[in-house]
């Protein structure tokens, strides 16, 4: 565990807020240094200079792991990383991400995991550029397999975009074919240019700095005995 003071402290308060809308649209907004949250589950504000904030929101778990996801999102912006829709494991000392949208397979390959690899998540991953090279980390954002991910990390070896096939095979990408998949399947919520953009020179940093290809697997082991193999070349 880091002994690290947290970046980000939340006052959750349930008694009142009065939820709106389930289905409305999460609007994330800044003026000056603060950062308004809404959604029909909750509000929030957060201060980006003090790290502090509070939510309002009905007692219910997603709630506040929407909130983290966007502020999660914001933090990342502006300090060389972001958030993606993948999952991602750790084998050894290297991490690998496995990207791509619902039904491509993030889940299935994170259960096809065999003892010897540690599941960081099996829903979004934590990427964050330090000290010149990108780490994925254990988050607590889980999709179907319902469990966190630990608190580590491991240097980033590859990154996968995901496809089910009736084999399983490993095919190049071009820089740019690779910096807009990517982006399609990076969590950003805000309409900001500014952190938008040094999204974009992240992602575009990533992909010049680790191999992105294009993953196609069946459902069976033999998926992680092949990226196995990738990462001792």
């Amino acid at each position: 565990m880091s002994a690290a003071p947290a970046r980000v402290c939340l006052e959750i308060d349930t008694h009142n807020f009065q939820a709106g809308d389930s289905d409305a649209d999460l609007v994330v907004e800044r003026s000056g240094k603060t950062w308004h949250l809404t959604r029909g589950d909750w509000r929030a504000e957060w201060d980006r200079s003090s790290g502090r904030g509070k939510v309002w929101q009905t007692v219910n778990p997603y709630a506040i792991d929407g909130v983290l996801r966007v502020v999660h999102s914001l933090l990342l912006a502006e300090h060389d990383g972001f958030l993606l829709h993948a999952s991602s494991a750790k084998i050894a000392d290297r991490a690998y991400a496995f990207s791509g949208v619902s039904g491509a397979g993030k889940t299935t390959i994170s259960r096809l995991a065999p003892a010897n690899v540690t599941v960081l998540t099996d829903e979004i991953s934590y990427l964050k550029m330090e000290d010149g090279v990108f780490r994925a980390w254990g988050t607590p954002f889980a999709g179907e397999l319902g469990t966190p991910g630990p608190n580590c990390w491991a240097p980033l070896a590859r990154l996968f975009l995901l496809d089910k096939g009736l084999a399983n095979r490993v095919e190049s990408m071009s820089k740019d074919e690779a910096v807009c998949a990517v982006m399609r399947n990076v969590l950003f919520f805000a309409d900001d240019a500014d952190l938008a953009g040094r999204v974009l020179e992240t992602v575009c940093r990533l992909v010049e700095n680790v191999p992105v290809e294009r993953l196609t697997f069946r459902p069976d082991r033999e998926v992680w005995d092949m990226v196995a193999r990738l990462g001792d070349e």
